[in-house]
């Protein structure tokens, strides 16, 4: 498993090593101790998340401010532009994003620790998006910043028209309105 640490360097990219050949291929999607001895974290993760759109929609900027989850995504199907964007008001990296592919076939995971907003657009026809998460989910809780705000100014993928959003995600906040963690 190869680890590099992203522009925001809390945020991991995570290739593991696939065995593959003419029959397919085979590699462990999570293993906690070479995750602990890779990325020097010891996360105890209580809940699997598995969603699937279609192409073009983009879901986030989400987070729980209280709560917080830390986030192990990947891709099972279809290929996804994953952000995640720094909400430590005491982190340097505070209010800069990081984004990546991620795909069926490049096979890899993102790292994103709590204090982190998370986002995706699906650029497959479809995308099966799957993610461990380090707490569990708390509707009460959860937070979301609108997808094209200009302070952020993510530079998302060229995708055809508008892109798919849920109501709760239309509404999402302006960043300088968002609560962030301290």
């Amino acid at each position: 498993m190869k680890v590099t640490r992203c522009a925001i360097a809390d945020v991991l990219l995570i290739e593991p090593r696939v065995f593959g050949d003419d029959r397919g291929f085979f590699f462990e999607s999570f293993n906690q101790r070479t995750f602990r001895d890779v990325s020097g974290l010891d996360v105890d993760f209580v809940q699997d998340n598995h969603s699937k759109s279609a192409r073009n929609v983009l879901r986030g900027l989400h987070y729980q401010i209280n709560q917080p989850q830390g986030k192990l995504v990947r891709v099972v199907a279809g290929e996804v532009f994953d952000v995640a964007v720094d909400l430590r008001r005491r982190s340097p990296t505070f209010g800069r994003w990081v984004g990546k592919r991620l795909s069926a076939d490049n096979k890899h995971q993102l790292w994103i620790p709590p204090g982190m907003a998370h986002g995706f657009v699906v650029l497959s026809e479809s995308a099966e998006f799957l993610y461990k998460t380090s707490d569990y989910w708390a509707p009460e809780h959860e937070r979301c910043i609108a997808w094209n705000d200009p302070t952020l100014a993510i530079e998302w993928p060229a995708i055809n028209g508008a892109p798919l959003l849920s109501g709760k995600d239309a509404k999402g906040v302006a960043f300088l309105q968002a609560e962030v963690f301290e």
